[in-house]
């Protein structure tokens, strides 16, 4: 029975993202956040009930990849669809139907992923979940903030800008199949010698929670990102 329990919570992920990517299509962005949220902590716990079980299985993998293509490609590119037609001057109605790169190159990431052995204590490319927790955050940074505040002004102007979405999607859709070296959280023990770039890292994570609030998701994907990279550069 315990094999199965890393699938059954894989599951999960792949519930709360058809529920998402319901409500994306109904324009419900508020809610698509929270599901998006429920099914990163499911995609996370997955692997770690895998670890903690010492189960593996190739169906846990292929399972893993078709959830997250669901949860973290197809709902952020309904979300950006949705956020690319809400925007002012957008040349062509058409221009919106970019966002369906995020969800084409989240596949070729993870059908990659599969096939690549290279990545256990770290990520080659941006993880798909951290791409969609960038874009679906974005609606809760400008929702969330106090009027006026950095954030809300940040994610207003985005929210507005047809072109600095639209290139923001093709940077992550490159990202993502980069062979850029980004921090796995994957730890094998909680020492400080064996995990100290990603307590750092962590560190940051907070300190931009607890000064920008909720909505700072967009500015953790990047502080992660920037992050990783210097690391990587380091070594």
């Amino acid at each position: 029975m315990k094999k199965h329990i890393p699938n059954i919570i894989t599951l999960f992920n792949l519930t709360a993202g058809g529920i998402a990517a319901t409500e994306a299509v109904r324009g419900n962005l508020e809610n698509v956040i929270w599901l998006i949220i429920a099914a990163a902590l499911f995609d996370f716990a997955d692997g770690l009930a895998a670890r903690a079980l010492k189960v593996k299985s190739d169906i846990g993998k292929e399972l893993d990849s078709l959830a997250d293509v669901v949860s973290f490609g197809l709902v952020p590119g309904i979300v950006l669809f949705h956020l690319l037609k809400q925007t002012p001057e957008l040349p062509h109605p058409l221009m919106a139907y970019i966002a369906f790169l995020l969800p084409a190159f989240s596949a070729y990431r993870l059908a990659k992923f599969n096939l690549d052995s290279r990545q256990s204590d770290s990520f080659l490319g941006v993880p798909t979940p951290a791409m969609a927790l960038f874009f679906v955050m974005i609606p809760l940074a400008s929702f969330s903030g106090d009027a006026g505040s950095f954030m809300t002004i940040l994610m207003d102007w985005l929210m507005n800008s047809w072109l600095a979405l639209m290139l923001l999607t093709v940077l992550f859709s490159i990202l993502m199949i980069s062979e850029i070296p980004l921090l796995a959280l994957k730890f094998k023990n909680l020492s400080w010698q064996s995990n100290k770039d990603r307590y750092l890292m962590l560190t940051g994570c907070g300190a931009l929670l607890i000064f920008f609030g909720v909505g700072s998701m967009p500015l953790i994907i990047l502080w992660y990102i920037t992050f990783s990279v210097v690391i990587s550069l380091k070594k």
